[in-house]
Order: C-alpha cells, then structure tokens, then sequence
C-alpha cells in the first residue's frame, strides 16, 4: 500500500477504510463485535491507516468499536471523527455546530476512542445556524490545545470551504464521489486543488453497486440505508445496470473486480485523493487494498469519466431532506 498526503502534510495509505457499516446502516448489525475489531487490525496490517468513524455513527458504538481495535496499535493510525449533529435520546434530531457542541463532541470522543488527540476533526454538515468562521475558529482553539491534529469538512460547498480554510487550515474535505456521484468535480475538488486540500470520497463503491453484488431485482429494507436512498427504488436500480455492466467488462478485461476499477478510477482522478470504502470483511479489505495496483490507461479513465454522461443515472443520491443538507 503506497501512501498519499492531504492537506497540511497528512500522509495516510491510498485507501483508508470507513467503519461505518460496523454498527449501522447495511442490514443487521454484525453479531461478533471481535470480529468486526478483527477486520480493522487486520486492515491496518495490509497497510491501511486511515479509519474514519463518527459520534453519529450508533450512535457512539462505532467510536468505541474504532477505539478499541486501534488501542494497541494508535501509533500506525490515522484516526478520523466527526461532530456537527444534535443527538437527543439516541437520535439525530438536526444540526449543531456551535462552538460549546464541537468541544463538547471533542471531548466524548477523545474519550470514546481512547485517544490524547483526534486525527482529523470533520464538520459532518455544514449548519446554516452557524457561521462557518466560527466552526474553524473553535476546531482551530482544539488544535492549539493539542485535542484536534487537523480541520475537515464533510459535504461542504467550495466557497464554505474557501471560507473555512481562510480561518484555518482545511487538510480534507470528505463527500460522497464515485463513478455515479460526481457532484464535487464541478466545484469542489477545484477548490481542493488550488488551495492544497485533500479530498475523501466516502461511499466510493456506490453504497456497494459497484463491487457488483447488487442485483436488478435487489431489495432492500427501510432500516437498512440504501432502503431510504432512491437511486436503490427497485425501477431506478434496474436502469442503472448498464453502468455496473460496463464496468464489469472493463474490469473483466483488466483481470481485476469492478469495485477496483471503481476504485482506481478515484486514485487516477487527482493525486490528493483517499477514498474510503466501508466493509465488513477481511476478503473485501484485500480487494480494495489491490485497487492501487489496477492499471487504468488515459483511455480507460476517459471512458470511465463519460459514464454517466453516456448512461445517465437514475435517482437520486439522498431523499429530499439529506439532499437539502449537502453542498452548502
């Protein structure tokens, strides 16, 4: 596993993993939580160092689950958490990031995770209530207090981005980017670009679609994410087999999996680039470790950047309420 730099000289491995999927949204929880700390060190020794998790992510469980795997092995990690929601009995019950929030999410965490300082500090939305200036100013007090390493945003626009950066220093922003999500490429990693900022795209197999294992007549229940997502809507999945065709053949002429190629797409997009696929399994943590070593030529890429051009994509990538909350 080679590594890659984000913003602000973060070295990190190519491919980081998200350990969301541990403790909520793809189906049934994983009934062995050793198993589920098992994939995690396993992945760290494959070269992974990059995790990302989230208080929401449970909420809670998750950063006690990323907490105790790493706990003997925290100094070959790179840790990355997230504040910026109002969670009221369990529940996500809307945004807060006011700067009281943040410290308060800062220090649960730190506790959670059972760590001195936290990674790389994520707003997860951006919150209309609350200048973007004073949400840099007050991850940018953590850092001078040694409990925050580095700054991130999650789903944010790029004039916030530029916002934010301009009061402190912005090493990543992470959004949802994959062969059938391409919203930051008009504005987004732009702004990456020009102001050296890395960039993280979450869900970068599509929620799964294209490692390939997601049928045309798949079905999925209203607990599980992809049941709320529309794009998964049984008509609008069954349209968007002709891009997981595609990159099946292509991958299939390359000797390597469609969720690789997926993947090396992203690694061929920008140097600054670290995406970070979820998963469960030890197989799949090999599979995505390998993307790096996938050889995709100009043509390849080419091919792959007019995909949806091409094909179009059915539904949308949030329902209309998480569609509001991005971009901002």
């Amino acid at each position: 596993m080679h590594t890659r730099t984000l913003g602000q000289g973060l070295e990190v491995s190519a491919v980081g993993i998200g350990a969301m999927g541990m403790s909520m949204s793809y189906g049934p929880n994983p009934g062995d939580r050793d198993d589920m700390i098992g994939v995690l060190r396993y992945a760290v020794e494959q070269g992974v160092t990059l995790i990302d998790t989230a208080e929401v992510y449970g909420p809670y469980d998750n950063e006690v689950l990323v907490g105790e795997a790493i706990a003997p092995i925290r100094d070959r990690v790179v840790v990355a958490t997230k504040f910026g929601w109002n969670i009221v009995d369990g529940r996500m019950v809307g945004a807060n990031s006011h700067p009281d929030q943040i410290r308060r999410v800062a220090e649960g965490s730190l506790q959670r995770l059972g760590v001195d300082a936290i990674d790389l500090f994520y707003q997860h939305r951006v919150d209309p209530a609350v200048p973007i200036e004073d949400v840099a100013g007050a991850v940018g007090e953590l850092v001078a207090e040694g409990k925050v390493k580095h700054f991130g945003l999650s789903e944010a626009g790029g004039d916030t981005v530029r916002r934010a950066h301009a009061v402190f220093p912005v090493t990543a922003v992470q959004s949802e980017y994959s062969l059938w999500t391409r919203d930051p490429e008009a504005e987004v990693l732009p702004v990456c670009a020009e102001l050296g900022i890395g960039f993280v795209p979450f869900s970068p197999l599509g929620k799964g679609f294209f490692t390939g294992s997601v049928s045309a007549d798949a079905t999925f229940s209203p607990d599980e994410i992809r049941g709320r997502v529309p794009r998964f809507e049984a008509e609008n999945l069954a349209a968007n087999q002709s891009l997981i065709d595609h990159v099946r053949a292509l991958a299939e002429s390359k000797g390597a999996t469609p969720g690789q190629v997926a993947l090396a797409w992203l690694l061929a997009q920008h140097p600054f680039i670290v995406p970070i696929p979820g998963t469960r399994r030890r197989e799949r943590v090999d599979e995505n470790a390998a993307s790096t070593t996938v050889g995709l030529s100009a043509d390849d890429v080419a091919d792959l950047d007019a995909l949806t051009e091409r094909f179009g994509v059915a539904g949308n990538r949030y329902d209309d309420a998480g569609m509001k909350m991005v971009g901002l």
